[in-house]
């Protein structure tokens, strides 16, 4: 964008042809949508993986769920059985699977609030900035 903003001058020490000038806006807008649609590409990709492990933890916090219901429900069978140690053991374990889920619940939707919303922020910001070059250049290069 510098040299956009920058007023060189041609060849025969005059200032630059608007054909020129154009040749120039040309390339470099050409090479500013490249270089945007890469950082928006690696924005998402990260957004990406985030979103992949907080569905996974999810996933694991549900599984983890499921085996502490399948737990307690042994739990519950071995207190009608009134076997003081075989209850309280499976009883000790569903609680620590209980615990183990919540934890991964918890952690599995901090990650997936990070990728939320899938707008590449940074690239957005990056392409206003660019704009507001572009239009102050344009602006000066109008003035006499």
């Amino acid at each position: 964008m510098a040299d956009l903003a920058n007023a060189r001058t041609s060849r025969n020490g005059s200032e630059p042809s608007t054909a020129e000038l154009v040749q120039r806006a040309t390339e470099q807008l050409s090479r500013l949508v490249r270089d945007e649609l890469a950082l928006a590409r690696a924005e998402l990709t990260q957004k990406g993986k985030h979103a992949g492990i907080g569905l996974g933890l999810l996933g694991s916090g549900g599984a983890m769920a499921f085996y502490g219901f399948g737990a307690l429900v042994v739990t519950v069978g071995l207190l009608l059985d009134l076997v003081l140690p075989g209850w309280a053991a499976a009883l000790t374990v569903a609680v620590g699977l209980f615990l183990l889920a919540g934890i991964l619940a918890l952690v599995g939707r901090q990650q997936v609030s990070r990728a939320v919303p899938p707008l590449p922020a940074a690239t957005v910001r990056s392409v206003r900035a660019d704009i507001d070059v572009l239009a102050a250049a344009v602006k000066d290069r109008g003035r006499p």
